[in-house]
């Protein structure tokens, strides 16, 4: 308890901090929006049996947040879904760009985005080899959200990889009683433009409804060349009636995004900010040139068919059925590449031995993706059972092709350099239930067994021999208890325990890694008193062979992670909702915690050296948030948004060259909807207008929210060991203060 207290101490140290802490004083915010009570007494809903089995109700011992399409659609002016979520509690957020619109990410707790579980419609949508989550493939998916919920911990079992820090639970549009048409455009800085149509035809002969949308979302990027070209649809058939769910899903998109993740070193930061090393070469000339097709061009389409089915009050049943096709490449200009990279032989050109070549290569990914998703519930006054199960296979061909090459050796067009092959089987069963044992006890119990295979064939595209053949089985129980003490007030606890198989690059990087197991503690609070809500939660999170960041990247950007052995995340969250007037609500969260490996072993100067207990990669210890939202009346409002972000190491050695510094950012944010009564011309087509403003970073501040670090080793005769180590660092700059603008016209 000493080493705590003297880090909570600790944390209070900095002008910044203060000032962050300061802001949580003045009136302690729940994320976005909270749950509403549901009225047990109202028939659930099928859109929402829909999502129910990865999903957590309001009282139950899991810490969540819920979001709904009402708080979304304040500021869905194009930018990603991690960026729409950033003032959740614990969350941090980035982009490659710099401004939200095409590579993003999300760390919850300090959990890398590979360890934040993500579904769909139940439906996982992880990346099955990497296990991250590429929102850039379903380019402005906030616009057919209809809600989603974030779970931070282990959280309740789900579809597909585990959750090991987060999980985040998408449901799509519900069925529309009534038709609509939406048109919303939106311009900002870089460049920055979003077009979406939208249409429901309603409920036609009370049973039956087609839903759609179109969107297109282009962004040059805060750094130079980082521009994004997302083109999207959503497309929806339905079928309801009381007791009935079927719905037929299509959704999917293409972007075409140049690439930013090399980053830049501390001197180009300094000096040139918005550099981006992505295509650089020299020409024949000596001058420095960028290649203009140094692009991800990835397309994505998602078939999905659900049946919701009710057969009383008490049972129902789910049904979910998903098959996803992606294909695309990553397209790179190499100079003077030795011929040995693609298996080409020397030639002779004019006498002379050739050997090297400039070059156009393509790294493609060609993948086939199947989920069986299947529950059965059962609740009456007292009980809520769920119980089911969840069947994935992929299929992934990784292989590579030259394009274009100064000197082609004997190579012929469509030759692929490497090829290889992937197959992966995730197999879970679950059970779970809430138990109310009398009026202020309930009990939640929570089991799964999951069982994975994963097999590669053929080479990498260092042509290296990649086979691997692995089968995990793992038991992931859950348990918690919630006591209701009034009406005002509840408490909650809860044991999570969950395990998590390496991705294809940890394999890459160590044959004999190892898969990681967490017990995760939650102790919470929960008080609400007429519209003043505030929410405690402790959380103490113990990791056994943890697959933490090391800060380094491979070859085409992906993190390269290591276990850690034993490591722990403890902390405490504070969120809440204070209105201070009828027009004036003050929304702050803030998170405190302390986060370490418990023995770091590295090399160092051709040693090994035990650095002992040192702060785990890319975990701020303070990680705050406030929204003062003035609305003087019902349809105009105005929010001043406040994040603060304590400093942080890329890497897992506390070496200061891997410090990323902290920031404390704030964004002005306003909307105002116009009715047809006001606008009486065009009443008879014209429902409202929506306008919408957002100013990112209003105070221009400089910062960086992400990175890498990693060490090398070289000959040095002046060493006693004859090596030193050095280090390289590389840093993804933010945009500075920038707008975006928008108009919805609803129909």
């Amino acid at each position: 308890m000493t080493e705590t207290k003297n880090v909570f101490n600790n944390l209070l140290k900095t002008n910044r901090q203060r000032l962050s802490l300061f802001i949580f004083a003045l009136g302690l915010y729940s994320g976005f929006g909270q749950e509403k009570p549901q009225d047990s007494t109202k028939t659930e809903k099928l859109d929402e049996v829909l999502v129910k089995a990865v999903r957590v109700k309001e009282k139950a011992p899991i810490t969540h947040s819920n979001v709904s399409k009402e708080d979304i659609a304040k500021r869905n002016l194009g930018q990603d879904i991690p960026v729409l979520l950033n003032f959740l509690p614990s969350v941090v957020t980035t982009t490659d760009a710099g401004a939200g619109v095409g590579y993003t990410g999300i760390r919850v707790r300090g959990v890398s985005p590979q360890s934040t579980n993500v579904t769909i419609n139940g439906i996982p949508y992880n990346d099955a080899e990497s296990l991250g989550t590429f929102w850039v493939n379903l380019g402005d998916i906030a616009s057919s959200v209809e809600s989603l919920q974030l779970q931070r911990g282990v959280g309740t079992s789900t579809n597909g990889s585990g959750a090991f820090g987060a999980s985040i639970n998408v449901l799509t549009d519900a069925v529309s009683k009534e038709a609509y048409g939406e048109i919303s455009n939106s311009l900002g800085s870089f460049n920055t433009r979003k077009h979406t149509v939208k249409f429901s035809t309603g409920l036609m002969n009370d049973h039956f409804e087609i839903a759609g949308r179109l969107s297109n979302i282009k962004s040059d990027g805060y750094i130079d060349r980082a521009s994004a070209d997302l083109k999207s649809y959503f497309l929806q058939g339905a079928f309801v009636d009381d007791n009935t769910l079927i719905k037929a899903i299509v959704f999917g998109g293409n972007e075409v995004t140049y690439q930013a993740w090399y980053g830049i070193d501390a001197e180009t930061l300094a000096n040139d900010r918005t550099f981006n090393f992505a295509g650089i070469y020299t020409d024949d000339d000596g001058n420095t040139q960028f290649y203009d097709n140094e692009v991800d061009n990835y397309s994505q389409d998602h078939y999905q068919l659900h049946w919701n089915q009710r057969y009383n009050n008490n049972w129902s049943t789910t049904l979910g059925l998903n098959y996803t096709y992606g294909r695309g490449y990553f397209e790179q200009f190499r100079e003077d590449d030795d011929f040995a990279t693609y298996g080409f032989e020397e030639l002779t050109v004019n006498g002379e031995t050739v050997n090297t070549t400039d070059l156009i290569r393509r790294r493609w990914l060609d993948n086939d993706f199947y989920v069986v998703n299947a529950t059965a519930n059962y609740k009456d006054a007292n009980i809520d059972l769920i119980f089911g199960g969840s069947f994935s296979h992929y299929d992934g061909d990784h292989f590579g092709e030259v394009i274009w090459a100064e000197f082609a050796s004997q190579t012929d067009i469509r030759d692929r350099y490497y090829d290889g092959n992937s197959l992966k089987n995730d197999l879970s069963v679950f059970s779970k239930a809430n138990y109310k044992l009398n009026d202020k006890v309930s009990l939640y119990g929570d089991l799964q067994v999951r069982n994975v295979t994963y097999k590669t064939f053929g080479n990498t595209s260092d042509l290296v021999d990649f086979e691997v053949d692995k089968a995990f089985t793992f038991f992931n129980p859950k348990a918690g208890v919630t006591y209701d003490l009034n009406t005002n007030n509840s408490f909650y606890f809860s044991y999570a325990r969950a395990n998590r198989e390496p991705n294809r690059t940890d394999f890459e990087s160590n044959n004999n890694i190892e898969p990681e197991q967490l017990n995760d503690f939650e102790l919470g609070w929960r008080h609400k008193k007429g519209n003043f809500t505030f929410n405690a939660n402790a959380y103490y999170m113990l990791y056994n062979q943890q697959l933490v960041l090391s800060g380094r990247l491979d070859d085409v950007g992906n993190p390269i992670r290591t276990n850690s052995g034993e490591s722990y995340r403890f902390g405490l969250e504070l969120e809440a909702i204070v209105p201070v007037t009828t027009q004036l609500t003050l929304q702050p969260n803030m998170t405190l915690s302390t986060n370490k490996n418990k023995e770091t072993l590295v090399s160092l100067n051709g040693e090994l050296v035990n650095l002992g207990k040192t702060d785990i990669s890319f975990s701020p210890e303070l990680v705050a948030a406030t929204a003062i939202v003035y609305q003087p009346m019902k349809n105009f409002q105005v929010a001043l948004l406040s994040k603060y972000v304590g400093e942080q190491y890329m890497g897992n050695t506390d070496n200061p060259d891997s410090k990323l510094d902290s920031f404390f950012v704030n964004d002005f944010n306003v909307t105002y909807t116009m009715t047809f009564q006001d606008i009486k011309e065009s009443k008879l087509f014209l429902d409202s207008i929506v306008f919408t403003g957002l100013v990112n970073n209003i105070f221009n501040e400089k910062y960086v929210s992400n990175g890498y670090f990693g060490s090398f080793d070289f000959d040095d005769p002046n060493s006693p060991t004859g090596i030193s180590t050095g280090y390289f660092s590389g840093f993804y700059p933010q945009a500075t203060t920038n707008f975006l603008v928008g108009v919805t016209l609803n129909f």
